[in-house]
């Protein structure tokens, strides 16, 4: 187990600013998505999927948060997480991709804003990239492997910047906007 004693953001630089600014660009796109919408409209589907917005910006913080626990406590932290390949158990998908009536976008955009801030701190704080811990046993683990703080984050922003080209589609199909364009 990691113990992270800052609370202040230090100051990076190198590796660890490079995968920080690709990470904060990808929720940046993420978050830019979900723009001047109201909550009807974040819990809107557009698609066959059970895909929203609210609820993509609620499952990438899930992830996030459970892969940055994982930085710190190792595998202990990823058992029954978001069923993403982070954890076990598939029983609450459904709501994990939902916007629910009593959640607001309001609300998960502040919660996600305190899990990247969070992950961030981890990130800075951590005495090198390479610590690692073993991954939890499940089929799209190869047994035995091992995952470094690096690849973790590397996880991160690749889910981040899949699930914000996700929001782009969903919001254009919502109502024409583009995220990128």
């Amino acid at each position: 187990m990691i113990t992270v004693t800052s609370t202040a953001r230090t100051s990076t630089t190198g590796e660890r600013a490079d995968l920080l600014e690709s990470l904060a660009k990808h929720r940046y796109f993420l978050r830019y998505t979900v723009r001047d919408l109201t909550d009807e409209q974040a819990a809107q589907r557009t698609t066959a999927s059970e895909l929203c917005l609210g609820g993509l910006v609620k499952h990438v913080s899930d992830v996030e948060r459970v892969w940055a626990d994982f930085i710190v406590r190792g595998t202990d932290a990823v058992r029954g997480g978001p069923a993403d390949g982070t954890g076990t158990g598939t029983d609450n998908r459904e709501k994990e991709f939902t916007l629910r009536d009593d959640e607001t976008l309001a609300d998960v955009l502040d919660r996600y804003a305190k899990v990247a801030h969070r992950t961030d701190e981890i990130v800075a704080s951590l005495p090198d990239l390479d610590i690692s811990h073993p991954l939890p046993k499940a089929p799209w683990f190869e047994p035995g492997s091992r995952w470094s703080a690096r690849r973790v984050l590397l996880h991160i922003i690749g889910e981040t910047a899949q699930h914000a080209g996700h929001a782009d589609i969903i919001r254009e199909a919502l109502d024409g906007s583009k995220s990128m364009s």
